[in-house]
């Protein structure tokens, strides 16, 4: 059984890299350190033993340029909108999700019914609080869809915090909602299907796993 569970949670966790964007370098390492840890757990045999906590520095974060390139086609925001991007995700890939969300936020200041800036501003705040949809994100994002509830972006964005959160259901109901308000000959609307057909997967995994 803990082999299941193991291959369960690796497969989980790499299709979750892929669903985040995170790069393909990112990918082969998290797969590498799975196998290390696999090859662990095959020599010692002892998986219930109690483990010990480790700390680690802060890493940077790496932004796979295929999602910076959806993000921007699914969700076109006003003139300006890519330079702010661009700055927050440059601060994100050094690892200050802190630093990452102000330009977000300076830019709202100045935009305030910009739903491209708010979506983005809630996906910064999920990330800097922990991976966790927060009351701050949600609130960026109800503002993002009030002020574009026709716009797939902005469920899109939310869906992804949902990944980084571990919510795949939630995930999953955000980025139905994008699909349903993109266009059907929308370049975006495949790449939204392969999304949601991979949570499928993960989900059908993760209820294997717990059968008896």
């Amino acid at each position: 059984m803990g082999w299941l569970w193991l291959a369960g949670i690796g497969t989980a966790a790499f299709v979750a890299l892929w669903l985040l964007g995170v790069g393909r370098g990112v990918r082969l390492v998290g797969g590498a350190a799975l196998l290390f840890g696999a090859a662990g757990y095959a020599w010692q045999q002892h998986a219930a033993l109690p483990g010990h906590s480790v700390t680690a520095d802060a890493e940077k974060i790496e932004i796979d340029p295929g999602l910076v390139a959806f993000r921007t086609a699914i969700m076109p925001g006003a003139s300006g909108d890519e330079a702010v991007f661009a700055a927050a995700d440059d601060r994100q890939r050094s690892g200050d999700t802190a630093a990452a969300a102000e330009p977000l936020r300076q830019a709202i200041a100045r935009h305030p019914n910009d739903a491209a800036l708010w979506a983005g501003y809630g996906g910064a705040l999920a990330t800097h609080d922990g991976g966790q949809v927060s009351p701050a994100a949600t609130f960026a994002f109800r503002r993002a869809f009030n002020l574009a509830p026709n716009n797939p972006g902005p469920p899109f964005l939310l869906g992804l915090a949902y990944i980084e959160a571990g919510e795949l259901a939630a995930a999953k109901a955000a980025w139905l909602r994008a699909l349903a308000l993109t266009p059907p000959d929308a370049p975006t609307r495949v790449d939204l299907a392969e999304r949601l057909a991979m949570i499928d997967q993960v989900q059908a995994m993760q209820a294997a796993t717990k059968a008896p």
